[in-house]
């Protein structure tokens, strides 16, 4: 082959770097993984530089190959090592440089110190010639190529083993890059050794048909900007749909379930800004809010998650992102959407259901207490109407004695007391309904008006002294207060609820002693298995064991009758149905009663 043909084999992939390095160069995307490549076509570059200069200053000036060969393997030292580099971050998607990286220019660097000092000691080349059947290898240049083989193969290994393990398949754009790899490789070793009588430039000369491997792997299969196969959360959660985005929010992978669920082509998305992806698959979702999340995760390393509904195409997601990483350097993210609407329909069916349960239980109460005010009210409406009919015999009887001679003025005054007992019974009876009425009517209130607010115990307490304090003052009782908890500690619910179950106890309490002399109530407040016990403890009487066995369950009183037993029947409801609590009493003939609200804290 004539320096012709050997300098037109050379200026071509000469030609080709440049232009390769012209359109990397153009990209302003930056990366780890397109700065090594882009340091190896530099290198190939000035490979083919050097061998030019080599092809034509050897011949007419007769200069020492030699000397040429001292800067050609500035490329040859490095390359391989840059290309293992290669390896790293396409496999990892970033390597964080430490020193530790530094080792691997050891032995280029002492390679290239051996060779410039060769004529000393000829541990690289004894004899050197461009005709490498010629040339006789020193000890030293064994060393050398088996380091550099070295790191080109455990390259292409690397690369092979993570793309099958991660990605099922050989990715297209690692696959690539192995074959133009695996070509030159093979080409040198050949060459080199003389295996068969190839050209000084075949090794230089076989990077033209590698680096065509390489740019169909940058420009068809977009293997600089490639996702990181090393993410095995997409493998794993593949049935979700997600996205990839780079450090600069734009989108560089996504899977087929993204596509199918927003109805949206590759082509549309593919290197898209995130901020611009609502527009192009009509949805509305602030940009600000996911910027918020992205932070949020950057800042706590968990994943972030929120539930949106897109009302555009009717459907529940939790939106997950989760910071990718790579030696502690910020990769991107990934953001996962799982479809949650099946489940937000379960969870709104069952909670339909559970008011459906709320409401029958609020009948079922309604209609228990209900039956409880037709047995209290029928006593005193079947009394009043016998006093009616006493009443109406003694007006009749009356009015017959008006015109009889015989009655006298006593018999008169005798006739009127009469009517006054009867209407004292009508009094009596009428007030005690009119207490069932008032009782009932200030419950429903009470509940009509609920208002779900949070509150402290300390504010629960002071409302409670203020609106009991009268009535505790006018009884000459004492109520002493002990608290066992944070009085700050927060509940959430209804407070005037609560208020009016704490006064119905501390009144049922106060009248508990009927003229005792030592009256104290306790009021107290514990925590007990993650609940607020409230419990409000009396001295008094005691509840008989009789009326204990139906408290709760029916309208039930120990009052006789100054009481009606609704005010406990519809605390005890109250509590249930409204703060998911629970009372429960303890109570001893002689010795008093303590009643305890459970609320979960």
């Amino acid at each position: 082959m004539n320096m012709l043909q050997n300098l037109l084999l050379l200026i071509v992939p000469c030609l080709i770097v440049s232009i390769l390095i012209f359109f990397i160069s153009k990209s302003k995307k930056h990366s780890q993984l397109k700065a090594v490549f882009k340091s190896i076509l530099f290198l190939l570059f000035f490979w083919f530089i050097e061998l030019i200069l080599q092809l034509l200053c050897s011949e007419r000036f007769n200069i020492d190959p030699l000397i040429f060969e001292c800067f050609i393997y500035i490329s040859a030292c490095f390359v391989p090592v840059l290309i293992l580099f290669l390896s790293l971050i396409f496999v990892k998607t970033k390597i964080n440089f430490t020193k530790k990286y530094l080792l691997f220019f050891i032995i280029p660097i002492i390679s290239l110190l051996v060779l410039w000092t060769n004529n000393f000691h000829h541990l690289f080349y004894i004899k050197y010639s461009t005709n490498f059947r010629e040339t006789v290898f020193g000890s030293y240049f064994y060393i050398h190529s088996v380091y550099s083989y070295g790191c080109v193969i455990f390259g292409i290994i690397y690369m092979l083993v993570y793309s099958i393990k991660n990605s099922g398949i050989f990715s297209k754009q690692s696959l690539l890059f192995v074959t133009g790899t695996a070509f030159c490789l093979l080409t040198n070793i050949i060459s080199t050794f003389g295996i068969l009588n190839l050209s000084i430039y075949s090794t230089p000369i076989s990077f033209t048909i590698g680096i065509l491997f390489y740019a169909i792997a940058i420009f068809k299969f977009n293997f600089l900007n490639v996702t990181p196969i090393a993410l095995q959360k997409i493998v794993d959660r593949m049935s979700d749909g997600y996205l990839v985005l780079d450090d600069n929010n734009m989108i560089i992978d996504f899977n087929k379930t993204f596509l199918n669920t927003f109805n949206v082509s590759a082509e549309k998305i593919l290197n898209t800004s995130i901020s611009s992806l609502p527009k192009i698959v009509g949805i509305t979702y602030s940009e600000k809010k996911f910027n918020t999340l992205l932070e949020k995760a950057k800042k706590t390393g968990h994943t972030a998650r929120i539930e949106k509904h897109f009302k555009e195409i009717d459907k529940y997601f939790s939106i997950e992102i989760s910071t990718l990483t790579s030696d502690h350097s910020y990769l991107g993210c990934l953001v996962l959407l799982k479809d949650i609407t099946q489940h937000v329909l379960d969870m709104n069916t069952l909670k339909n259901n559970q008011e459906i349960l709320m409401e029958q239980e609020r009948l079922a109460t309604l209609g228990q207490m209900v039956g409880g005010i037709a047995h209290n009210l029928k006593t005193p409406i079947m009394s009043i109407s016998g006093a009616s009919e006493g009443l109406k015999d003694l007006i009749n009887e009356y009015d017959a004695s008006i015109e009889d001679p015989e009655v006298n003025f006593n018999d008169h005054h005798e006739i009127a007391s009469d009517m006054r007992k009867w209407i004292e019974k009508i009094d009596n009876y009428t007030a005690y309904m009119s207490d069932i009425i008032t009782t009932v009517k200030g419950q429903a209130v009470t509940l009509a008006n609920q208002e779900i607010v949070s509150f402290t115990i300390e504010e629960l307490v002071k409302r409670v002294d203020i609106l009991m304090k009268h009535e505790l003052k006018h009884s000459l009782i004492n109520m002493n207060v002990h608290m066992n908890v944070d009085s700050s500690l927060t509940l959430k619910g209804d407070i005037n609820s609560l208020i009016q179950v704490l006064n119905n106890l501390i009144s049922n309490a106060i009248q508990s002693y009927e003229g005792a002399e030592n009256k104290d109530i306790d009021l107290d407040f514990n925590l007990v298995n993650k609940n607020l016990v409230i419990s409000v403890k009396d001295y008094g009487k005691g509840i008989p064991k009789e009326v204990q066995e139906k408290l709760f369950k029916e309208m039930i009183t120990t009052k006789g009758k100054n009481g009606t037993g609704l005010g406990l029947f519809m605390s005890y409801s109250n509590i249930r149905a409204h703060f998911n609590g629970n009372i429960k009493f303890e109570s001893e003939v002689g010795k008093g009663t303590t009643f305890s609200v459970i609320l979960p804290a």
